[in-house]
């Protein structure tokens, strides 16, 4: 994923904060020899204090004899993207149909040494963690291995443990645009009101004067 100094966070807490509000991600595994990468959609709890993430699939899931011969994975996690056309991003002194469109996003990519659990009492901890981040109002009887009613459904699942070693993130909200380009860009998205126009018109107002802070 290319970076531009622009669009690089302020500091871990920028990225840090917006990964806690978004647990939905793929998980790239490195195929086997002659096979292609495996990509799993998967929900996880991310632990900024432990650094590591928490999530669990399926023992019949075809990506764990590639997961084992190779830990090393990427947790790929995008969102609030959306499609700027080319007209809001035209300068004041050029006719708008000029304008290049562009996209905006928000992501984090987590490198990763994944650690499989397979004990029935390490994966009830692990379960718990996640499901207390999914639902911390509770309404659920913890896993307690051996125990019911979900103790049973232990084996037919295996939990990762993602240690993270290595972040990279980006913000790419046209923070290097001049004033009046990023002007009009945020009353498009603002008029325009659609999926996940609010939330990319968020991080363009709030990221304003990164790149010039930064130079």
């Amino acid at each position: 994923m290319l970076i531009h100094p622009w669009d690089a966070p302020r500091d871990d807490a920028e990225w840090q904060e917006w990964l806690g509000a978004h647990d939905f991600g793929q998980l790239a595994v490195n195929g086997l020899p002659g096979e292609p990468p495996h990509v799993q959609p998967l929900h996880f709890a991310y632990d900024a204090g432990r650094a590591e993430v928490v999530t669990h699939l399926a023992r019949p899931n075809p990506l764990w004899p590639a997961l084992e011969a190779d830990p090393d994975v990427l947790l790929s996690v995008v969102d609030d993207y959306v499609y700027v056309p080319g007209p809001w991003q035209a300068p004041r002194d050029v006719p708008p149909e000029h304008g290049v469109p562009t996209s905006f996003y928000a992501a984090v990519q987590l490198r990763c040494r994944a650690h499989i659990v397979d004990d029935p009492a390490e994966k009830a901890v692990f379960l718990n963690r996640q499901v207390g981040h999914f639902q911390p109002e509770g309404g659920s009887v913890p896993v307690a291995a051996g125990e019911e009613p979900f103790g049973r459904m232990l084996s037919g699942i295996r939990v990762l443990r993602l240690e993270v070693v290595g972040v990279r993130a980006k913000f790419k909200y046209a923070s290097h645009k001049p004033q009046e380009v990023q002007d009009q860009v945020v009353a498009g998205l603002a008029a325009r009101g659609g999926p996940r126009d609010a939330a990319a018109r968020e991080h363009q107002v709030r990221r304003r004067g990164v790149w010039s802070a930064a130079r």
